[in-house]
């Protein structure tokens, strides 16, 4: 494999990072479409089906209400990385940022917390598309759907980024008829037959245990999961044309669109639910096929039969944007010698090395968890914590920039103060509802995390100064 070609330079592109060779740079090929196909396929525009008995219950029946909050409180997430892209327009994302806004310290723990969670959602995805291919066809293990699952991905990683958006918009289009088949006849079900539940239960609750805000804020804390991917769109900043108001633009609009989609699928849902949230509670085995079992109720075994065969593609394509989006995380911060210099290789302008040791990374936690009937619990159990921490330095990062640094002039102190802020309090309070396993898991990452800070510090010490932690907070 070539070691660091196509370096050339463009508008947006890096400079040297070792104080003298050009940075290894990504080839310029994606547009807003693409960005806003990456962003839907890592999210999945169906993501609340597996958790939708889950939040049923959790909510007492409003979990409508749930996602509408929950798209709320991850629009200032999405509203501080539209700030930031335009700051620093690489890949690389919130470690990037971090970097810009609070120094070379926090950057390296943003982009460490954000690893763990880029690295595993694809194994969690890989997994959901292993365990629905595997009820379809039973005769075929689930690990070995899951193996395939992320070849064929990889593959497609591997040809380019260009290539996999394509492939990817034929998949999301699939993904988008289906729902749109489902919300028709839903609706057709409900003018014929009336609703099972009261019309405006989904956002009140459904009476069987009482309106209770706690619970609906603990059911956020787990709703705040399926919109985890919007923000891998800031990972191809290197990779657009037309500069960076495209990927803001990207990120906003895909948190927006499937903030609509989530609401308006849970919401008919809810309506069509043959038990209520109480005996969901009561139950939980009820409340993993609880969306798939309404389908069937409601509509018919066809439609079921259509929306476990998108799920199943549907997951590994989200898995193939989460992958790309790993890739690219570990490239910039290899580029910037936080992670071994081979990983920031780069062939015909796509970072292969570091996709290839993605993928192999999530090859091995999906098909482990595939092989455990417990896998998938143990995976989605710590998933979230990486991202929030680095949500929250990215919301740091923000103020460090614009209020602190005032590297932009004066700033404005709603975009650029409150927005942030109420970003990291909503984050924070995410990372305390969080189970006792993910944090544990979190905080373990982030002392090792701390630990490879340290270490990197103590080598620059010793080599004089030279080292990556030259030029704090100024390199791009």
């Amino acid at each position: 494999m070539a070691s660091a070609t196509d370096s050339s330079t463009t508008p947006d592109a890096p400079g040297p990072s070792d104080g003298g060779a050009p940075a290894a740079a990504l080839t310029r090929s994606l547009g807003f479409r693409d960005l806003v196909v990456y962003g839907l396929l890592f999210i999945a525009p169906m993501a609340p089906v597996g958790v939708f008995g889950t939040l049923d219950a959790k909510s007492h029946g409003a979990v409508a209400l749930v996602y509408l909050a929950a798209t709320v409180a991850m629009a200032f997430t999405a509203f501080s990385y539209a700030q930031m892209v335009r700051v620093a327009p690489q890949a690389g994302s919130v470690f990037t940022y971090a970097r810009k806004g609070l120094g070379e310290g926090p950057g390296l723990i943003a982009g460490w917390m954000a690893m763990l969670d880029y690295l595993l959602i694809p194994a969690v995805a890989y997994l959901f598309s292993g365990i629905a291919m595997h009820a379809l066809v039973p005769e075929v293990s689930r690990w070995v759907w899951t193996a395939l699952a992320v070849i064929v991905t990889t593959l497609l990683n591997l040809w380019g980024v260009r290539a996999a958006a394509r492939v990817g918009f034929a998949v999301l289009a699939m993904e988008i008829l289906v729902l749109l088949v489902f919300l028709v006849s839903a609706v057709t079900v409900l003018v014929r037959d009336g609703a099972q539940r009261g019309w405006l239960s989904p956002l009140t609750g459904d009476g069987s245990l009482g309106f209770s805000t706690a619970a609906v804020l603990g059911a956020v804390s787990v709703a705040v999961l399926s919109y985890l991917g919007f923000d891998a769109i800031a990972s191809f900043a290197e990779e657009v044309t037309g500069g960076s108001a495209k990927v803001a633009r990207a990120v906003l609009f895909c948190l927006a669109l499937t903030g609509v989609l989530f609401i308006a699928q849970t919401y008919l849902a809810a309506l069509l639910t043959p038990v209520s949230s109480a005996e969901l509670a009561a139950d939980p085995a009820l409340q993993g096929p609880a969306f798939y079992t309404t389908v069937e109720a409601s509509v018919g075994g066809w439609l079921h039969d259509l929306v476990a065969v998108s799920k199943a593609i549907g997951a590994a394509f989200a898995a193939l944007a989460g992958q790309a989006a790993a890739g690219r995380l570990l490239f910039a911060m290899a580029r910037e010698r936080r992670l071994p210099r081979f990983l920031a290789r780069t062939s015909h302008g796509t970072p292969r090395t570091a996709l290839l040791v993605a993928a192999t990374v999530t090859l091995i936690a999906a098909v482990w968890a595939a092989r455990r009937d417990d896998g998938l619990d143990h995976l989605v159990s710590v998933v979230d914590v990486g991202a929030l921490v680095a949500f929250t330095l990215l919301h740091a990062s923000v103020v460090g920039w614009f209020v602190v640094k005032r590297r932009e002039g004066a700033p404005h102190w709603f975009k650029h103060l409150v927005m942030p802020v109420l970003g990291a309090a909503v984050t924070v309070a995410v990372i305390v509802e969080a189970s006792w396993t993910a944090q544990v898991v979190g905080a373990v990452w982030l002392l090792v995390g701390l630990g490879v800070l340290v270490a990197q510090r103590g080598r620059r010490a010793g080599a004089g100064g030279a080292g990556p932690d030259a030029g704090v907070g100024e390199t791009a």
